[in-house]
């Protein structure tokens, strides 16, 4: 997509970077590297120097006095680039950080916490991407490990959103309420994901939110907590192409649909799960589901020996004994640490639970 595409009037976009002196400047970034020098003027006495290349279009400005810019590089092979210094300084003081183009994705060190996030009155909601509600149910994010967000969209009607993607180790979205009119990347046409539904979404599958009903509720899970969302311009969805098995990065995407899954017992006698059925589709890194007392009202003693445990109350409620006990109803999410044994007692006979863990 060019710039006319978005907007006709625009004909060129350019960074302006001050030189003291323009003749170094310019052989440093022409000859180091590798941009083409586009015009120069005045002829008689160079002011100005425009040069291109990588994408990008500067415009040095021989200038008395002036703060350096700086550049970031993204490159495939960055030390052939920098010899061995990842930040380089022009001529003029432009500092150039030379960067991975594909840096591969690092997980940050876990840290364990049990984190007890309420859903009150002074819950703390902010304005996110696209216009979206966000509430932090993971406020340590456990070292940078994991983050958890309940999102809402208050009013009905067409999302503000774009094709795009992120570079994940895991993340899916389960509907709380209301419904989303989603598309994904060789998946067919547009399609509702309604209350009870849930999508897995591998890494760097590019999909978009097109709409949504009014008072629209999600639960997004991702991995690491600080990830990137890529705009994907290029390509239009849904695409041409169908297939709903393509492996991204060993995951595949799968589509929840509560209505057409039956609820079988859980591993605490008296209880019952949805499973979402994300396992196989993860090769086994995360599995979820939905849980709710069938002829009990309390489990036994549990503990799990996986990374990450983490619940939102759906509906109901219940006591979270884990050592403290914990009143927890609607709206509340628990992030529950290895080792650390908990039970549910006292439970509603409308409790549910979404429960998400890794490994699966």
């Amino acid at each position: 997509m060019s710039n006319r595409d978005t907007n006709p009037l625009i004909r060129t976009a350019e960074i302006v970077l001050p030189c003291a002196e323009l003749d170094p400047s310019v052989a440093f970034f022409t000859g180091r590297l590798g941009f083409r020098l586009e015009t120069i003027f005045p002829a008689e006495d160079p002011e100005i120097a425009v040069i291109a290349g990588h994408g990008l279009r500067l415009r040095l400005a021989r200038v008395a006095a002036g703060g350096p810019g700086t550049l970031r590089l993204a490159c495939a092979e960055p030390d052939r680039i920098a010899e061995g210094a990842r930040l380089l300084i022009a001529p003029n003081g432009t500092r150039i950080e030379i960067v991975e183009a594909e840096p591969p994705l690092t997980l940050p060190p876990l840290a364990p916490e049990f984190v007890l996030s309420r859903w009150d009155d002074d819950a703390a909601w902010t304005s996110g991407r696209a216009g979206m509600g966000y509430r932090d149910l993971i406020p340590g994010r456990l070292g940078g490990r994991f983050i958890a967000s309940h999102i809402r969209i208050a009013a009905a009607g067409p999302v503000a959103d774009y094709v795009h993607f992120h570079k994940v180790r895991f993340q899916m979205i389960y509907c709380r309420a209301g419904w989303a009119r989603l598309v994904y990347e060789d998946q067919g046409p547009p399609f509702r994901l309604e209350a009870g539904d849930c999508v897995l979404q591998p890494p760097q599958i590019r999909h978009r939110v097109l709409e949504s009903s009014a008072g629209l509720e999600v639960i997004e899970i991702g991995c690491p907590a600080l990830h990137e969302t890529w705009a994907d311009h290029d390509l239009p969805l849904p695409n041409a192409s169908l297939d709903p098995t393509r492996d991204f990065s060993g995951q595949r995407f799968h589509r929840h649909i509560a209505a057409n899954v039956a609820w079988r017992p859980w591993h605490a006698d008296g209880f019952e799960i949805r499973d979402i059925g994300i396992g196989s589709a993860t090769g086994g890194l995360a599995g979820a589901g939905v849980i709710r007392p069938g002829s009990a009202r309390a489990t036994r003693r549990l503990r799990h020996g996986g990374e990450f445990l983490f619940l939102f109350v759906l509906d109901g409620q219940c006591r979270l004994d884990c050592g403290d006990l914990h009143e927890v109803a609607a709206g509340d999410a628990i992030t529950i640490p290895g080792g650390l044994p908990y039970a549910l007692t006292a439970c509603t006979p409308d409790l549910q639970l979404l429960e998400v863990r890794l490994p699966g």
